[in-house]
C-alpha cells in the first residue's frame, strides 16, 4: 500500500476513531494521543492481509483507549471537585440526514451519557460505545475485545441496564431545550432572580467542574434556592470583554462565554417537562482550550 494510499485510508476513518476514543476516554486530549498512537501502528504494521480497514484500526483503537481508560481513572480520583468530561462542539454536519442515527450520536456523546460511563469497567464501557453508539455487530467486538461473542453480550447487557438505571430522564427535544437555554441566559444575565427561579425545577442540581483552577462549587449543589442564588451570584461578576455564544455542545445546546476572547465556562442544562433539572458548568480551562476555536 502506497505512503498516500495509507495516510488517506487513516483520515478517512479518523472521525470515527475519535468519536471512539472521547466516548471512552470523555477528554479530547487523551482520545487524540489515542488516535495519534493508532496512527503510528497502523503506518508501521504489515497491512497485506488487512481486508477491513475500518474494522482494524478501530480494533487497535478500542484497545488503546481501554489501556489509557485504565491509567487514567487512578487520575481522576485526585480530581479536586465533580469530574465532567470535557467539552467538545459538535455539528454532525450533513453527512447524516437520518434523524434516528443523529440522536443515537447526540445521546452517546452526552454529557448524561458520559458521566454515567464513568461508572462501568473499561471494557463494559468499550462494548456499549461500539455496540450503542456505533452499531457495530457483537462479532466484530468480540474481535476487538479478544473475547467470546457471549462474554461480549453478556457485558453489553450489563453496561445497558446500568446506564439505563443511572442515566437521568430528560427531554432532548433540542428546540425546547434551546428556548430555555435563551431564557436562562436573558434571567441571568437581566439580574432577574424570580425570572430564573422560575425556570429551575424544586430539585434542580448543579454540577461544577473547575479541577480546582476557578471559581465552581466544590460539591454538587441541589435545591432551586442554592442553585438560583449561586448562578445570580456568578452572573454579577465583572469578566473582561465578556461575550457569551449559544452553540450546540455535546450534541445539545449550551452557552459558551467567553472572556477577553477566550473560553472561560460552559454551561449546558438538562430539561424535563419545561424546567431546568440540571445544570452542568464546565471551568477547568484544561478542558475548555479545543473551544477556542468555537
Amino acid at each position: 500500500m502506497a505512503a498516500d494510499t495509507v495516510t488517506d485510508v487513516f483520515e478517512e476513518h479518523r472521525p470515527v476513531l475519535t468519536g471512539v476514543a472521547y466516548r471512552m476516554l470523555g477528554r479530547v486530549a487523551d482520545a487524540e494521543d489515542v488516535v495519534q498512537d493508532a496512527w503510528l501502528r497502523w503506518s508501521a504494521d504489515d497491512r497485506s492481509d488487512v481486508r477491513e480497514p475500518r474494522g482494524f484500526l478501530v480494533r487497535i483503537t478500542t484497545r488503546l483507549a481501554i489501556d489509557r481508560l485504565r491509567h487514567v481513572q487512578s487520575r481522576r480520583e485526585a480530581y479536586v471537585g465533580p469530574w465532567l468530561p470535557e467539552p467538545i462542539a459538535t455539528d454532525f454536519g450533513p453527512t447524516l440526514p437520518d434523524t434516528a442515527e443523529r440522536a443515537v450520536l447526540a445521546e452517546s456523546v452526552s454529557l448524561a451519557v458520559l458521566v454515567v460511563l464513568e461508572s462501568l469497567s473499561p471494557l463494559e464501557r468499550a462494548v456499549f460505545v461500539l455496540r450503542e453508539a456505533f452499531g457495530f455487530p457483537y462479532g466484530e467486538i468480540a474481535t476487538t475485545l479478544e473475547r467470546s461473542e457471549a462474554a461480549v453480550r453478556q457485558l453489553a447487557g450489563r453496561a445497558r441496564r446500568h446506564v439505563a438505571e443511572r442515566k437521568p430522564r430528560y427531554d432532548v427535544d433540542p428546540g425546547e431545550r434551546r428556548d430555555l437555554t435563551e431564557r436562562f441566559l436573558a434571567a441571568a444575565s437581566g439580574g432577574d432572580l424570580d425570572a430564573l427561579l422560575t425556570l429551575l425545577a424544586p430539585d434542580v442540581r448543579l454540577v461544577g467542574d473547575s479541577g480546582g483552577k476557578a471559581k465552581a462549587p466544590l460539591r454538587v449543589l441541589q435545591s432551586a434556592d442554592k442553585v438560583g442564588r449561586f448562578l445570580f451570584a456568578v452572573a454579577k461578576e465583572p469578566i473582561e470583554e465578556l461575550d457569551v455564544r449559544l452553540l450546540e455542545i455535546n450534541g445539545a445546546p449550551a452557552l459558551l462565554v467567553l472572556s477577553a476572547g477566550k473560553p472561560d465556562s460552559v454551561l449546558q442544562l438538562e430539561v424535563l417537562d419545561g424546567r431546568v433539572q440540571c445544570v452542568y458548568v464546565i471551568r477547568n480551562p484544561d478542558k475548555l482550550a479545543s473551544l477556542a476555536a468555537a
